[in-house]
């Protein structure tokens, strides 16, 4: 006789794993399935919990149907036809970080949650940084990192949390102290419909925050509905918001700090700090414990990263920008540059309209492209240089850059045609750099 079970998890990996910890911390056994035959996680749940029965190879909706919850893992789409048949069914489906809501709802707003298309880790990271700089015990995960239920088992006082669209899509009562969206550009089309689908998405997360703070440079950003709000963004600050003025950052009328003292490169970057900074505001933290960190933080790996400087030309290392809109930043942050910009781009694009790159390229002097969608961002800029593979981009920019020029890896794409992900990526092109024989160029 089958086994009816009350809790069924969708999905494993490590999102999946810490939701069996924590379902059976709870007293609850629940079925995992997955739609792999050899799902990652899958020795360790049989390590960790012999007692946990795992189907793969697709789910079983004569279990579905019984279960009272499923938690189904992000990168699991809604629209699945046998996720759609139980949500029609009125069965819950939820996330995880709609468990961990729930199990944090009686203590005070002790959440810090940040989304967007790009810098979301470059913010999470900053708000972290601050708020530990400040003497608070802080956590950090979500989507960067560790699984937000396995925060809960540090003895944290505020949680900063990284958030996705599709984490957000299975998520309704995170109370948060403070939240924002950074910015929206096109991503993940293979999976929405649409940008407006997508922007819903992400916008769900401020009815679930006390006090919203959003990019006025962006107007999708923007609240549909009146909130408790700020806003930062890289002009001259009106009332309290934040923003830049005669190279400066202020907070309303009040000046924090010089940017000339911001270790961080680019004017997109300079938003991010804005937005860390208006978060852990919101949180009372005093400015000099965010101009500390603002002084020092130089950067996340793969993220606009210096990977060298050779024969007077300078290697940005921006793998992680994996859809449009990172290199758009990217490239509007460096066009004060002096010297020549050569772009290396392409990829997988996931779908996405490439059209939205053509102003920006505007700032390239030298376009080089490679990968699956490498031709359709050649076609977009006159004497593109398409070519087989990084290395081969490497050594064309070596060719045609001199002394003061800037080579910039910003693919505007995800790196799964080529690369097991943009670490890896980055990392091939940091080796490439480094390859690269000194001298005067």
């Amino acid at each position: 006789m089958q086994t009816c079970y009350s809790h069924i998890v969708l999905g494993l990996g490590a999102t999946g794993i810490s939701v069996v910890r924590y379902l059976m911390s709870q007293g609850i056994t629940p079925l995992v399935m997955d739609s792999r035959r050899t799902p990652p996680g899958s020795e360790t749940l049989a390590t960790e919990f012999p007692e946990v029965e795992l189907i793969t190879g697709g789910f079983m909706c004569r279990s579905l149907v019984q279960a009272q919850q499923i938690i189904v893992s992000p990168g699991i789409p809604l629209d699945t036809p046998e996720i759609r048949a139980v949500i029609d069914m009125g069965i819950e489906v939820i996330g995880d970080v709609e468990l961990f809501a729930r199990a944090v709802a009686e203590k005070s707003p002790c959440v810090v949650a940040i989304t967007g298309s790009n810098g979301k880790t470059t913010v999470t990271t900053l708000v972290y940084d601050i708020l530990k700089a400040a003497g608070k015990k802080v956590a950090v995960g979500g989507n960067i990192g560790i699984p937000v239920l396995d925060l809960l088992a540090s003895d944290a006082d505020i949680f900063v949390l990284e958030l996705s669209s599709f984490q957000l899509e299975t998520t309704f009562s995170l109370n948060c102290v403070a939240a924002t969206c950074l910015n929206i550009s096109e991503d993940h089309m293979d999976r929405y419909h649409d940008l407006h689908a997508y922007r819903e998405a992400k916008l769900r997360l401020y009815p679930q925050s006390r006090f919203v703070m959003f990019n006025r440079d962006d107007p999708l950003t923007f609240p549909d509905e009146p909130t408790n709000q700020n806003t930062f963004g890289l002009g001259v600050p009106e009332g309290d918001a934040w923003g830049i003025a005669d190279g400066k950052i202020f907070h309303g009328e009040s000046e924090i700090m010089n940017l000339h003292e911001v270790s961080l490169i680019g004017s997109h970057n300079h938003a991010n700090l804005l937005a860390a900074m208006a978060l852990t505001d919101a949180c009372g933290i005093d400015k000099e414990f965010m101009t500390e960190i603002a002084s020092n933080f130089k950067g996340l790996e793969h993220r606009c990263e210096m990977a060298g400087i050779k024969q007077g030309v300078t290697y940005i290392n921006d793998s992680k920008a994996t859809n449009i809109g990172a290199t758009v930043a990217a490239l509007n942050g460096l066009s004060d540059h002096l010297g020549d910009l050569v772009l290396i781009a392409g990829g997988d694009g996931k779908g996405s309209d490439f059209k939205e790159l053509t102003e920006s390229l505007n700032n390239v002097t030298q376009l080089i492209t490679f990968g699956k969608d490498g031709a359709k961002i050649a076609a977009l800029k006159a004497d593109s240089i398409q070519v087989s593979d990084l290395a081969a981009a490497v050594n064309k920019a070596v060719e045609i850059t001199f002394s003061g020029d800037i080579v910039l890896l910003s693919p505007a794409c995800a790196s799964t045609d080529m690369y097991k992900n943009f670490m890896e990526r980055g990392n091939d092109f940091k080796q490439l750099v480094e390859q690269i024989a000194d001298g005067e160029g």
